[in-house]
């Protein structure tokens, strides 16, 4: 078989940019407030925006002996609930005190007149960020350590005592998919820009076909390889990032969420929605979807994972509200991406598909 070839994706999300103009600031403010709340902290300061995140703003922080990572709420008209960057700083900086691997924090700034919203600032954990899940350019033995590698740090976040380390309060315990298939239909009526029946369907036929389980654990909402730091040279994950969909849910829905690339098609060079594929992935060394569930299942403790197809149809409709909601923000004026605009495409193409997986576990 031959090898995956590089899409050039890799470098088109990687590194860093010059800010673009919609998220520019005064960085003398900035750097005037990391002066007085970051320990350590010295100028000057050079600000970078980071070419791949999509949803809240990025950006390097330059000095001359370190270099730091701030995620703020985007400016401008904003849903409801949405770029809680609030949530993002609590729920890292408890999973750091327990040795999850998560960037350490510095600080959280809730006074939006430093640099027009509200921001935290992190560490920038150096490492690789792998933009391509067929993983061109690695041997078959090191793509299997790395999905290892991904299933184990998954696996690792759902068994954390969240009451234990403080995160009794980060979301409602119980009924996780209700309150999801709640929100993202909101999410999607109000993002709305075209009709598209099998988004109506399954807005419809979801709620009333939750599976019994009701597990509970912190779960990461967006978790895929390109939301994680591996090591330089090490097939390990250093930093699982970009925790802005986290709460108290369902495990099965965020593993099952993380699963998607085994069972959606192609859908263009939008971060996150590359796949699998039909690449034959024995002789690339991948995992197959049978096998990363039993590697998953094993960690965990789990017999199976009964309901596949429900979960694949609740998380199809999820991401096409997520995209939908994107699609809204470049309506708005408030996208804060380039590659944004990409998405609206994407969201028939997920829907239709859902509404299959929803009639393979029984909806007519």
């Amino acid at each position: 078989m031959s090898e995956p070839v590089s899409s050039g994706k890799q470098e088109q999300f990687s590194g860093t940019q010059a800010v673009m103009a919609q998220h520019r600031f005064d960085e003398k403010t900035l750097e005037d407030y990391l002066a007085a709340n970051v320990e350590g902290f010295q100028g000057p300061l050079e600000v970078r925006e980071f070419k791949g995140g999509q949803s809240n703003p990025t950006y390097q922080l330059v000095t001359p002996n370190k270099k730091y990572v701030l995620r703020r709420k985007p400016p401008g008209k904003l849903l409801p609930s949405a770029h809680a960057v609030d949530r993002e700083y609590k729920v890292i900086t408890a999973l750091g005190k327990v040795g999850y691997p998560v960037a350490k924090t510095y600080c959280l700034c809730m006074d939006e007149s430093v640099i027009g919203t509200i921001f935290y600032v992190m560490d920038m954990v150096e490492g690789r960020i792998l933009w391509e899940p067929l993983l061109p350019g690695y041997e078959p033995a090191r793509r299997k350590a790395i999905f290892e590698a991904k299933n184990q740090t998954m696996a690792q976040l759902h068994m954390v005592d969240y009451e234990a380390i403080g995160l009794g309060d980060f979301g409602k315990p119980g009924n996780y998919f209700a309150r999801q298939i709640s929100r993202w239909s909101k999410q999607y009526v109000a993002s709305e820009s075209e009709s598209i029946s099998e988004m109506d369907k399954l807005m419809d036929w979801l709620p009333g076909n939750i599976p019994e389980d009701d597990a509970v654990s912190i779960v990461h909402g967006d978790y895929r390889l390109d939301n994680m730091v591996l090591h330089p040279t090490e097939d390990r994950v250093l930093a699982v990032l970009d925790w802005e969909l986290s709460t108290l849910g369902h495990p099965l829905g965020d593993f099952t969420y993380h699963m998607m690339q085994w069972i959606m098609p192609s859908m263009g060079d939008t971060p996150g929605t590359q796949t699998l594929g039909d690449a034959d992935l024995p002789a690339l060394g991948i995992p197959t979807l049978d096998e990363y569930v039993k590697m998953y299942c094993d960690q965990t403790g789990r017999s199976g994972i009964d309901n596949l197809d429900y979960y694949f149809a609740y998380n199809l409709f999820r991401l096409g509200g997520i995209l939908q909601g994107i699609v809204g923000r470049v309506r708005d004026g408030t996208a804060a991406s380039e590659h944004a605009a990409q998405d609206a495409s994407q969201v028939r193409t997920l829907a239709e598909l859902g509404w299959h997986y929803a009639q393979k576990a029984g909806a007519v």
